[in-house]
């Protein structure tokens, strides 16, 4: 059996905190990095493993290790990345990767140069009613892809406006940035490339400089049309995605937890229309994505193909987010 790779993680708040809960058996955390100690104390205390902290980002990219995990605010995902590829690590690097196309570019340039692996936290991927969903639509059973229509909604908490991913600087942007991406990579995921045909943003509620809700619209290479909406002011968390085919229909409802159970439904047409027939299946145990993500990133690294977010795929999100803005 393969040794497990060998991780440090720079960024211990929630989401370092959930990627090192779910690192599964392909790797192996030994150091972490958080300008907050108590961060870094916590996720020693969740891992119940005799991590080390590093005192500063540098001894942690120039330690033992095979492989780093980015999850710091945005601004500072591309800089510690192309330092830890210079470094010779491989890199998992939270979305959106950070905060220009030109950063992603960046990266891109840096990981060839050095041989590294990288790929982008997007885990929405891997839920299982996502996946099912691109194997129906790569099958070509139900016909092409006529449409894709998906909203992702935040419930807000007090003090949202004041948050980091509210100062443009530090985020990149607002939700179109924040739930937005997921989105947008969700629908390449699904139905491949496209351009942007129409952007609305607009801030409706929040005191915040940036865009609480994110209204796209996109034409798909492959002819169809994307409908997306992001939003800061849903009130109560919520995703949905639906894809319309030739000879169905697919509708992926949820992500389990606060956003209720994860759900799909499939409305298969008759040859004579009529009242579609309807399979609904529910995903109710434990949220795997994160797992699954990073099986398919140790697959990556080991030279295989796999189904997580590349450079290419990043960058094209982020030509499309630059796109929205400038508009």
């Amino acid at each position: 059996m393969t040794n497990p790779l060998r991780v440090g993680i720079v960024g211990c708040g929630l989401i370092g905190t959930r990627r090192a809960e779910n690192l599964g058996t392909n790797f192996d955390l030994v150091t972490v990095f958080d300008p907050v100690a108590s961060s870094a104390e916590q996720i020693r205390h969740t891992t119940g493993s005799p991590v080390t902290i590093a005192p500063a980002v540098d001894d942690l990219l120039h330690s033992d290790i095979d492989v780093v995990i980015v999850a710091t605010p945005h601004n500072q995902l591309a800089p510690i990345t192309t330092k830890a590829l210079q470094a010779g690590k491989h890199c998992f690097i939270e979305k959106p990767g950070g905060i220009s196309k030109s950063e992603i570019a960046d990266i891109a340039a840096t990981a060839r140069e050095s041989g590294g692996t990288v790929r982008f936290g997007f885990n929405h991927r891997f839920h299982p009613a996502i996946m099912k969903t691109r194997e129906i639509i790569a099958s070509g059973v139900h016909g092409k892809v006529m449409s894709i229509r998906s909203t992702y909604g935040h419930g807000g908490r007090l003090g949202y406006d004041k948050e980091w991913r509210a100062d443009r600087a530090v985020s990149g942007g607002g939700e179109l940035v924040d739930q937005g991406s997921h989105l947008l990579d969700l629908t390449r995921f699904l139905c491949g490339p496209f351009e942007l045909e129409y952007a609305h943003l607009m801030t409706s509620f929040w005191d915040m400089k940036v865009e609480d809700n994110a209204f796209l619209a996109l034409q798909l290479e492959s002819g169809g049309f994307g409908w997306l909406h992001a939003s800061w002011t849903e009130w109560k968390n919520l995703f949905r995605l639906e894809v319309a085919l030739e000879r169905a229909r697919i509708d992926v409802l949820g992500l389990g937890k606060s956003y209720g159970t994860e759900t799909m439904r499939v409305h298969t047409m008759s040859p004579e229309l009529g009242p579609p027939t309807i399979e609904e299946q529910t995903f109710d145990g434990p949220d795997q994505s994160w797992e699954l993500e990073m099986q398919d990133f140790a697959r990556a690294i080991a030279g295989q193909s796999g189904l997580g977010a590349t450079c290419e795929d990043v960058f094209s999100l982020w030509s499309v987010i630059e796109e929205a803005y400038s508009r």
